[in-house]
């Protein structure tokens, strides 16, 4: 049987019970993007019970380099993902035939994008199921990635520190020196002087023009008044006029 024949006879998957579907990483600081990928390899059938593997850190640090979470944290965070069925720890960095049998793996889900054997014997880790007819691509979430994360907390290193140095961290527990502290320290004490002068003069502000305001209101209420005053004067005396030349008319024809 050619490869072409072999793999298109194990495109069908199984009727009678759930698709075993696995998806593997190393999922730290676990995240949107990782949670998208396992809900797309949930979805690939109606009826799925979807595996994860994730490497150990002894592994994860060989060929991949330092993680910020432990293995163990890493596995909690999958446990408590809800796509997943079940966490394989300590899963190989190579899937095999073997480790598919163990499982009873109906298909791998991943993105497409080839990854390297770090050993050097592929330039694809997944070749070998992609090869078997058992490769399912999922695609990644744009946006967000793990890297994408520790550049940000990297980007804005000096704002992490001091947000914990005010939260009562040592600078023995984030790992700066002496100097960089006192440093540290010193811009806490510029940023929040510069925070209260801010403040201060907001409240003038806020005081000045509250007077402004009253001070209208007073000019208005005064012109206001004015008006009345000489409004009721010249009715006054129109009135005033009116009785005098009904009383003495001998006035008025001498005018």
């Amino acid at each position: 049987m050619t490869t072409e024949v072999r793999e298109q006879a194990q495109q069908d998957p199984p009727t009678d019970r759930p698709v075993r579907v696995y998806a593997d990483g190393i999922y730290d600081l676990f995240h949107y993007g990782h949670a998208r990928s396992l809900e797309q390899a949930k979805k690939l059938f109606p009826n799925t019970y979807l595996l994860v593997g994730c490497c150990n850190d002894e592994l994860t640090h060989q060929f991949k380099g330092k993680t910020v979470m432990t293995d163990k944290e890493r596995y909690e965070s999958l446990r408590h993902c809800k796509w997943v069925d079940e966490v394989i720890p300590d899963a190989p960095w190579v899937v095999t035939a073997e480790f598919l049998d163990k499982h009873q793996i109906d298909y791998v889900a991943h993105d497409a994008l080839p990854y390297a054997d770090a050993s050097g014997a592929s330039n694809d880790v997944y070749d070998f199921v992609k090869k078997a007819g058992k490769f399912k691509e999922t695609k990644r979430a744009d946006g967000i990635s793990t890297s994408d994360l520790i550049m940000r907390i990297v980007k804005d290193y000096n704002e992490y520190v001091t947000r914990n140095l005010a939260r009562g961290y040592t600078r023995k527990d984030l790992g700066v020196s002496y100097v960089k502290e006192k440093r540290l320290r010193v811009n806490m004490g510029l940023k929040k002087l510069q925070e209260n002068v801010k403040r201060h003069r907001e409240k003038v502000e806020e005081k000045i023009q509250v007077v402004t305001k009253t001070a209208r209101v007073h000019r208005n209420e005064w012109v206001e008044n004015a008006d009345r005053l000489v409004a009721g004067f010249l009715e006054m005396f129109e009135e005033g006029c009116h009785k005098m030349v009904t009383k003495f008319p001998c006035l008025c024809i001498s005018m």
